[in-house]
């Protein structure tokens, strides 16, 4: 049996598969072993070494808890202000006039060809030189103005691509029907792109979250990684414990982001009964008064 994509495979296909697939299980498994071996002989599993974490709440009161609450507040700040920010400068991308086009892509290439780090020293040093913000939040504005710079300007190349992605027949639609250009943006283009642009736009929502790492690792901002780092130092030589509990927090973070962001995707495809843009009463008699303004008659 055939699809339109590809034809059915055959036996020797199937065997060839199942073949590489047990192969595949089998290094896996050989490289589990490994690791759970070597961890064990180094005594990374001795339970002292672990036990702070299943016992007592010092570690995470005093550790885990305060630096997963900074990691939060810096990545959460940097979503709010970089989404309308990458949201205005990627339709300032699409502008037809020169004057708002070029600049915008200017400020866009620009940041999005400087690393992160880079951008995160340069504000703590600016914050240092020439505001009167205190040595203890420093790195939080640091942390967020570098997130925020770099983020922005990827999210407006993600939003700049998922509009020039529609049909062109949606803009040529909403001219035919006398929409102005922000009506156009506003009704047509920005809810059909929504959808197809939310997936590319968690990613970089996931990649915010991990980015506030670089933070503790440079600013001595006190987030989820660096408070490991100094909770290892604290309590011995559990280092690898500490950092195994910091993964799976930003793996269930993460996890939790992508989940909602699927749940998001689904309830606003099954609210789209079609591809078109849903235009109300209130809308359509101001295209009409439009449409007439300029001389059109039904």
């Amino acid at each position: 049996m055939s699809s339109v994509l590809y034809d059915a495979q055959g036996p020797r296909a199937k065997r060839r598969n199942v073949l590489f697939t047990v192969v595949f299980l089998a290094a896996l498994m050989a490289l589990l072993w490994w690791v759970y071996s070597t961890l064990e002989e180094k005594g990374q599993l001795a339970w002292p070494l672990w036990e702070p974490f299943f016992t007592g709440t010092e570690a995470w009161s005093t550790y885990i808890w305060p630096g997963l609450q900074n990691t939060l507040k810096a990545a959460a700040l940097a979503m709010i202000i970089a989404l309308p920010l990458g949201a205005f400068f990627g339709i300032a991308r699409l502008s037809e006039h020169a004057w708002i086009r070029v600049p915008a892509a200017i400020v866009v290439e620009f940041f999005r060809a400087i690393p992160v780090l880079i951008l995160m020293i340069f504000g703590l040093a600016l914050f240092a030189e020439y505001t009167n913000v205190s040595s203890d939040d420093r790195p939080l504005y640091a942390v967020v103005t570098g997130l925020v710079l770099y983020n922005a300007s990827v999210l407006a190349e993600i939003v700049r691509a998922g509009i020039l992605a529609l049909p062109k027949g949606q803009s040529e639609a909403a001219m035919a029907i006398g929409l102005r250009k922000g009506q156009e943006m506003r009704l047509i283009l920005l809810p059909q792109a929504v959808t197809a642009m939310l997936p590319a736009i968690v990613s970089q929502m996931v990649v915010i979250v991990k980015d506030t790492a670089l933070g503790g690792a440079v600013l001595t901002f006190p987030e989820l990684l660096s408070s490991a780092n100094t909770m290892s130092g604290y309590y011995g030589a559990n280092v690898i414990a500490s950092f195994t509990v910091v993964a799976v927090i930003f793996i269930a973070l993460n996890f939790a982001l992508t989940s909602f962001a699927s749940w998001l995707e689904r309830r606003l495809r099954r609210a789209k009964k079609s591809t078109g843009a849903v235009v109300g009463v209130d809308d359509a008699e101001i295209a009409g008064t439009a449409g007439t303004g300029t001389g059109g008659t039904t």
